[in-house]
C-alpha cells in the first residue's frame, strides 16, 4: 500500500490511486523524444481514437474539462447577458465556464431522491435570457437527459453535457457527449482514464468543432501543421480572440494508452462497485447508489447516502473511517454554498441539494482496489449499525 499523499500516517487505505501501467510509461517516454511536443501526431491520434470510441463525428482535445465547457459555451454563442442553467450538485467548473463567457449561471435544485437536476425547477428558472442547460452525468450515471432534451426543445435551448465523470457511460447505445450539442470530458487523475490534466470536447457539428479547435489555440485560423506546410508560417488571421487551451503531446500520448484499456478499467470499477453493493445492502440508514447493475454505468464513483436511520451522521461516519485508516470524501458542496456563487441561487429552492449534501459519502473506488481494501471499508460501516 502506498503512503498517504497528504502525509497522514493514519491513512492506510486511500480514496483512489491512479493506474499508470508500463505501457503508459513507455509511450510517454517515447513521445518525449519528439521534436514537436504540442499539436503533433499524438494529439491527432488521441482525438481520432476518442472520436471512434464515443462514435462522435468530432473530438477536440483541450487542457481540461473546464476549458471544454468554456469553449463549448462560446461555440454555441453564449455571451454577455445570457443565462445558463446548471444543477446545484456539481463541481464549480460549470459555473466558472458560464462566468468566463460573461454570462450568468442559474443554479437549480436537484430531485429529492436522486442526484439529477429537477425538471420542475428547471422549467421554473427559464427566462427570455436563458441560452443553454448543462446537465451533469454525475458519478458515471446517465442523468435524466431525455427530460432535459424535451425541455430544451420546447424552449429553443442548447444542451452542453458535462461528462467529466462519464467516459464509458452510454444511453440507448449512444455514448454520452453525443446526445446534446457537445460533450465535455475530464481526464483529471481521479477520473476513469487520465492524462494527469486534460479534457475533450465531442460534437457532431462541424461548425462547433471548427470553432472549438480554433479557440483552443488563441483563435488562430490556421493550425500549426497548416502554417508550416505551405506559405509563410507567421501569416494567419484571428477573427475572434481565443485561449491557450491546448493539450500537449505528452498528455495526449498518455490518453492514447489509457483509452486502449478503458473497457478493462471500467469493468474493474464495475466489479468493485458490485462487491460493495453485495456487502452493504440492507443496512438500515444506508442508501446505496442506483443502477449498479446497469451496464451503461461507468462507475466513476460509489456514493452512498447516510440517512437519519443510520446510527452515525455522514460526518461521523467519515471521521470513523478516517480514524481507522480509510480516506473517503464528498463530491461536492452545493455550488450555492460557495461565497462566489450564492447570488446565483436566489431564484430557486435548493432544499433537496442541501439535504442530499448532508448525506452523501464517496467510498474508495479505483480499478486496482483490492478486496482487502474494500473489506476494511465494509467492516467499519457494518460495525456502526
Amino acid at each position: 500500500m502506498k503512503k498517504d499523499f497528504f502525509k497522514d500516517s493514519k491513512i492506510k487505505y486511500p480514496a483512489y490511486e491512479p493506474w499508470i501501467s508500463d505501457a503508459d510509461k513507455k509511450i510517454v517516454s517515447k513521445t518525449m523524444e519528439q521534436d514537436m511536443l504540442t499539436l503533433g501526431p499524438q494529439l491527432e491520434k488521441f482525438e481520432q481514437s476518442f472520436s471512434k470510441y464515443t462514435n462522435a463525428k468530432y473530438a477536440i482535445a483541450v487542457s481540461n474539462c473546464t476549458a471544454a465547457l468554456h469553449l463549448s459555451l462560446k461555440a454555441i454563442g453564449v455571451s454577455t447577458g445570457d443565462e445558463v442553467i446548471i444543477p446545484d450538485l456539481t463541481f464549480v467548473a460549470d459555473a466558472n465556464a458560464v462566468l468566463a463567457c460573461n454570462a450568468k449561471p442559474i443554479i437549480v435544485d436537484i430531485n429529492k431522491n436522486d442526484f439529477f437536476i429537477s425538471i420542475q425547477n428547471l422549467k421554473k428558472n427559464i427566462t427570455k435570457k436563458t441560452k443553454a442547460i448543462i446537465p451533469v452525468h454525475i458519478y458515471g450515471q446517465v442523468c435524466n437527459i431525455e427530460d432535459i432534451l424535451d425541455v430544451a426543445k420546447d424552449n429553443n435551448l442548447r444542451v452542453v453535457e458535462d461528462c467529466a465523470h462519464a467516459v464509458g457511460t452510454f444511453h440507448n447505445s449512444k455514448h454520452v457527449g453525443t446526445i446534446g450539442e457537445t460533450g465535455c470530458f475530464s481526464f483529471y487523475p481521479t477520473k476513469n482514464m487520465t492524462t494527469a490534466e486534460g479534457g475533450m470536447v465531442t460534437t457532431n457539428s462541424k461548425k462547433i468543432a471548427d470553432s472549438v479547435r480554433q479557440l483552443r489555440s488563441h483563435g488562430m485560423t490556421k493550425s500549426l501543421k497548416d502554417r508550416y506546410s505551405k506559405g509563410y508560417p507567421w501569416i494567419f488571421d484571428i477573427i475572434e480572440p481565443g485561449y491557450n487551451y491546448r493539450l500537449d503531446e505528452i498528455r495526449a500520448a498518455l490518453g492514447i494508452s489509457q483509452l486502449k484499456r478503458i473497457k478493462k478499467i471500467n469493468a474493474l470499477r464495475r466489479n468493485a462497485a458490485l462487491y460493495y453493493h453485495s456487502k452493504l445492502k440492507n443496512i438500515p440508514g444506508i442508501i446505496l447508489p442506483d443502477m449498479v447493475n446497469d451496464k451503461t454505468h461507468s462507475y466513476h464513483l460509489y456514493t452512498i447516502r447516510v440517512t437519519e436511520k443510520f446510527r452515525l451522521s455522514r460526518n461521523q461516519l467519515f471521521k470513523k473511517l478516517k480514524d481507522n485508516g480509510v480516506r473517503t470524501t464528498v463530491y461536492w458542496m452545493p455550488v450555492h454554498e460557495y461565497t462566489a456563487y450564492r447570488k446565483f441561487a436566489k431564484s430557486s429552492s435548493t432544499k433537496n441539494t442541501k439535504s442530499m449534501y448532508n448525506e452523501i459519502l464517496s467510498l474508495p473506488l479505483f480499478p486496482t482496489i483490492t478486496k482487502n481494501h474494500q473489506n476494511k471499508v465494509i467492516n467499519i460501516i457494518k460495525s456502526c449499525k
